[in-house]
């Protein structure tokens, strides 16, 4: 599974976060975390900006992750927006309290939604029709 992190604040504050997460035993075994470009969002202009993009394993604990985030966030001087997103889904962490880091973790452990059809039945297609 694949994850980005954006926090408001700048570069600075995104790589006190990866620093954070990398320092953390639980995130460090269940993730790899790397600084890396995003595109910007649909119809937006601009830059590139930077993100934190974890690829995660079976040892993945979205529990963990959430709590090193809050964590994270309470350390700094200033409240920090993170925004984490797996695919089309985005879970805004304003507050940092316990209800901020509970929406995150049932986003996070949710399944995630299954391929539109047309791409399903169009892999069918490719597959099967060779056989017939």
């Amino acid at each position: 599974m694949r994850i980005d992190v954006a926090v408001s604040g700048g570069e600075e504050e995104l790589r006190s976060l990866q620093d954070w997460l990398r320092r953390d035993p639980a995130v460090r075994r269940g993730a790899r975390v790397e600084l890396v470009q995003a595109a910007p969002a649909p119809g937006q202009m601009g830059a590139l900006t930077e993100v934190l993009q974890l690829v995660t394993d079976n040892a993945w604990s979205a529990a963990s992750f959430a709590l090193a985030l809050s964590t994270w966030r309470q350390t700094r001087p200033q409240a920090r927006r993170i925004t984490v997103r797996r695919g089309d889904l985005a879970v805004s962490l304003d507050g940092g309290g316990d209800e901020d880091v509970r929406r995150l973790i049932e986003a996070l452990e949710r399944p995630a939604e299954p391929a539109p059809e047309r791409e399903r039945d169009g892999d069918r297609e490719a597959g099967t029709g060779e056989g017939r």
